[in-house]
């Protein structure tokens, strides 16, 4: 570990020098490039002083542990298990901050959520959630756009998706893929049963140009008006955008926008985004043949989370995490669910590195 910290100390030297070289000012996507990085260094290098510094503080305790005054020798056998105590969280620290990273983790995300069992009352519940995860945003100052929407009569969507922007939108919320399941009395419900419903999460990084490639003699582009609610433009101008990606067989659909162009673009936007997520997903397939057990799989079909309304109580299957705070989850306050999965991330980490 300690070998890679002199190499990360040498790689911040290095950067710091470089954000300084005319050549670099002047290409403004090399100096982000650097200045990213040099940003994520600075705490990796902070961390090490600390700890070198607090193994200097160490070894001069113990050398004062064999002085000829009393209470030196006293002073320092009282600030050694402090100051021991002190390197083993240093140590830990370092740790994390070498874990490897998400290149997706600094990214923009799509989120798509679609109800699925439970009829009107999944489709209430894929509101809920998009609402969960709206508050969430704005608690971040992330911006959230949709993209594309199925509503239903009763206000509920069968299918909402929204581009959520923001600083390491990704990296916070990339464990909410999968199977969410509510359980609780609908409105309609006259004889007071619980009623089971579940909704589908997928959260996609959202992909540049330079990640991923579409050719456009790929793709299939069918136009055709817009439906449901969306404002005077809805059915009378053939605005909507149906894309196929013919090699893969992706369709997505875009009809929120008033323009064309905009729900082209948006299209592609996601288009681009569940193929790149396809890739990640066949690459960690072949990688890790236990990933369905893995925290992050992003594996649609798995049941990661109960929201029990009867009892107020939010579960996470895939870490055994129960909490009886339902009301302030779904007003977004999910900060301490994802903060467990992560460490459960870097704990399951740590141990492979181990």
């Amino acid at each position: 570990m300690f070998a890679n910290l002199e190499d990360v100390v040498d790689r911040f030297r290095e950067v710091e020098s470089l954000l300084s070289d005319p050549s670099v000012t002047s290409d403004q996507n090399r100096y982000r490039e650097l200045a990213k990085e040099h940003s994520d260094l600075t705490e990796v290098v902070s961390v090490y002083n600390q700890y070198k510094q607090v193994c200097t503080d160490i070894e001069g305790n113990r050398e004062l542990l064999q002085d000829s005054d009393p209470e030196m020798k006293e002073l320092a056998k009282a600030e050694l298990p402090e100051l021991e105590e002190q390197r083993g969280e240093l140590e830990e620290q370092l740790r994390l901050l070498l874990l490897p990273k998400d290149p997706n983790d600094d990214k923009n995300i799509i989120l798509e959520i679609r109800a699925g069992t439970g009829g009107d009352e999944a489709a209430l519940f894929s509101a809920d959630l998009f609402r969960m995860y709206g508050r969430y945003a704005d608690r971040n100052h992330w911006k959230v756009e949709i993209m594309s929407s199925s509503e239903t009569d009763g206000g509920g969507f069968k299918e909402i998706i929204a581009l959520i922007s923001g600083e390491r939108v990704y990296s916070r919320l990339k464990f909410e893929s999968g199977t969410h399941r509510v359980q609780r009395v609908p409105d309609t419900e006259t004889q007071g049963r619980i009623h089971t419903s579940a909704c589908t999460v997928a959260v996609l990084p959202e992909v540049e140009d330079v990640d991923i490639e579409i050719k456009s003699s790929d793709l299939r582009i069918d136009l055709f008006r817009a439906s449901g609610a969306g404002g005077q433009h809805v059915n009378k101008t053939e605005s909507a955008v149906r894309l196929t990606h013919i090699p893969t067989g992706v369709v997505v659909s875009c009809q929120d926008g008033k323009s064309q162009h905009k729900n082209k673009a948006q299209a592609l936007k996601v288009l681009k985004s569940r193929i790149y997520d396809q890739m990640l997903a066949d690459q960690q397939a072949e990688m890790a043949a236990d990933r369905k057990n893995q925290v992050g799989s992003g594996d649609r079909s798995e049941r990661i989370r109960t929201y029990n309304y009867p009892q107020g109580r939010c579960t996470d299957h895939r870490i055994g995490l129960t909490l009886y705070k339902l009301d302030a989850i779904m007003q977004g306050d999910v900060d301490e669910i994802i903060d467990a999965l992560i460490t459960d991330q870097q704990a399951a980490q740590m141990s492979q590195e181990g």
